[in-house]
């Protein structure tokens, strides 16, 4: 995309779910126009947890659309609605939704863009 903004309502965007876990999300990369960074909704049902892993290069912030739970080199935290996550690229992370009753929405954005929009690129899945 050449303009320079985008607006995008994500609930126009399809929803898949990630190749590692049944954890559902809408691509906003391609959407937004991105080409710097990846941007995912990720939706949380009850007892969804995505798959630990880290990305080999990029970092990632993460911005809780509710209050939700996020998992950090084997540490749960609590984080309220409207909280801001950074994540570097070495520690194992995973969204979490083990407590409550609601879907958890989390806004995922991931710079630099590794891999392509369909593949995750330098993606490390934790070991069981």
């Amino acid at each position: 995309m050449d303009e320079a903004f985008a607006i995008v309502d994500p609930e126009d965007v399809d929803t898949g779910l990630f190749n590692t876990c049944d954890v559902s999300h809408r691509k906003l990369t391609e959407p937004l126009g991105c080409s710097e960074m990846r941007v995912n909704q990720v939706r949380l049902e009850p007892g969804d947890v995505t798959t630990p892993h880290a990305h080999e290069g990029q970092e990632e912030v993460f911005v809780a659309m509710t209050d939700g739970r996020i998992e950090i080199d084997d540490e749960v935290r609590d984080v309220s609605r409207g909280t801001v996550v950074r994540v570097g690229p070495e520690p194992m992370r995973s969204l979490r939704n083990d407590r409550d009753e609601e879907t958890q929405v989390w806004l995922a954005f991931g710079a630099p863009p590794v891999g392509t929009i369909d593949g995750f690129g330098s993606y490390v899945v934790a070991d069981e």
